[in-house]
């Protein structure tokens, strides 16, 4: 009897621990509202707008927070700052554009993204509007990626291309100024579509975040983030193009997303080297009941996570045409350790790759990057432990289960419950004692 006790009591801890909750503090938004249009905004798609938020924001602020209302029409803008106890709320038929004139955007220094806080608590977007980031228009396009209508159309734009016709910029446009001397420096001024960093209680709800120059929705450092019923798209070839991009955030739940992007659809990092250590770990995560569609990774870690990985459920979500469906990557000097990783009831079909796929030399390579180049050091190697796969079903993948890298950092890995369906491979592992496979199905013709 107390064999059976200890056996229950087993039992229901490791369930409990798949049953992860995580319930973020929400903002606080007093109950004040102002229309974008009470300050000078005009919504023809033409008018530049920025003036008028940068208004209406400071409005809000000097009431002590509330509501800014963007009703229908395109408002095309500069970068929008957002501050305390503040909602942005676009209502039906609202397209929130950036300009395509990056001098819309710039500070001096930099280019700020599209609607961003930084140092705020209470700040939310929300409402059925779009928030478009203009994103032809910013940045590089791969020639392999694209047809030769779609190539023909960004010569169109001017632009520069470079010596092997490999790469098109957007610089030495036709209609809009440069912000740099040449197209490499213009190009890490590339900026994110939505950003938060250093705030607490954060919520995006009901938005579509869509073609954005960078990564589409980033909070980083942050406290209690909801992100809930969130659109994200782009188009599949669109560089650097993650859909949610979590970074070293503390209580996070992404819910009831869908996702469609050109790279990582939704990812956590965790910062790399010394500096990530001090800025501590993405903890206490739960990521359940979305769909991703095109993605380079339908759930991703890395690539850099030296900060680590503590606390994270993944569950009842479907990828459908990703790449990779779970995609755990990194290298040195951008590992750290997981801890407590539970990934559970995820739903997988056509898969391009690998459908878990676990990489311990990634490279991190824009546009243009020399493709041979790889770390120098064994510092702040990855650590992939402490992580339970289970109840995964797989129709359409190339390969099952991959694991590429040295024991060290792939192991105390477990695959339960699972069906994989594949075309090529069941198992790719460089270690098969990395992995430990307990009721799984790898299947074939």
């Amino acid at each position: 009897m107390k064999r059976i006790i200890i056996l229950l009591g087993a039992l229901l801890s490791a369930t409990l621990l798949l049953a992860q909750e995580v319930s973020p503090e929400r903002p606080s938004i007093p109950d004040y509202s102002v229309s974008i249009l009470d300050f000078g905004a005009v919504p023809d798609g033409i008018t530049i707008n920025t003036e008028a938020f940068a208004k209406a924001v400071a409005a809000i602020g000097k009431n002590g927070g509330g509501h800014i209302v963007v009703p229908a029409g395109i408002y095309l803008s500069g970068s929008i700052v957002l501050k305390d106890c503040m909602d942005l709320h676009l209502e039906e038929g609202a397209v929130l554009l950036l300009s395509p004139d990056k001098k819309d955007s710039w500070d001096g220094k930099s280019v700020k993204p599209f609607i961003t806080a930084s140092k705020r608590h209470d700040v939310s977007i929300s409402g059925n509007g779009i928030i478009d980031g203009n994103g032809q228009w910013w940045r590089p396009v791969k020639r392999s990626k694209v047809s030769d209508v779609e190539w023909k159309s960004f010569l169109a734009k001017g632009g520069t291309v470079t010596e092997d016709g490999s790469l098109w910029y957007p610089f030495n446009l036709n209609n809009y100024e440069d912000i740099a001397a040449d197209y490499k420096a213009q190009e890490r001024f590339r900026t994110h579509l939505v950003r938060f960093t250093d705030c607490s209680k954060v919520l995006v709800t009901g938005v579509t975040l869509q073609n954005s120059p960078k990564f589409h929705l980033v909070p980083q450092r942050c406290k209690d983030v909801t992100i809930d019923g969130v659109v994200v798209r782009c188009p599949w070839n669109a560089q650097n193009g993650d859909g949610i991009d979590i970074m070293q955030c503390r209580n996070v739940l992404v819910t009831r997303c869908t996702v469609d992007v050109g790279d990582d659809g939704i990812c956590l990092k965790g910062g790399a080297g010394a500096k990530a250590l001090k800025d501590g770990p993405c903890k206490n995560i739960l990521i359940e009941n979305n769909t991703v569609f095109h993605a380079h990774g339908g759930f991703v870690i890395g690539s850099e996570f030296s900060g680590g990985m503590e606390d994270i459920t993944v569950r009842n979500c479907v990828f459908s045409g990703t790449d990779t469906g779970l995609r755990f990557k990194s290298a040195p000097e951008r590992g750290g350790k997981c801890s407590n990783i539970r990934i559970s009831n995820i739903v997988m079909t056509d898969i391009k790759d690998e459908a878990i796929v676990f990489q311990t030399d990634y490279a991190d390579r824009p546009a243009g990057h020399d493709s041979n180049q790889a770390a120098t050091t064994q510092n702040f190697l990855p650590d992939f432990t402490d992580i339970v796969i289970e109840n995964v079903t797989c129709r359409g993948c190339t390969t099952a289960i991959k694991a590429k890298g040295p024991l060290s950092q792939i192991h105390g890995i477990s695959v339960k419950n699972s069906t994989f369906f594949y075309y090529g491979k069941g198992e790719d592992l460089d270690n098969p004692a990395a992995i430990t496979l307990q009721n799984v199905r790898l299947l074939t013709y």
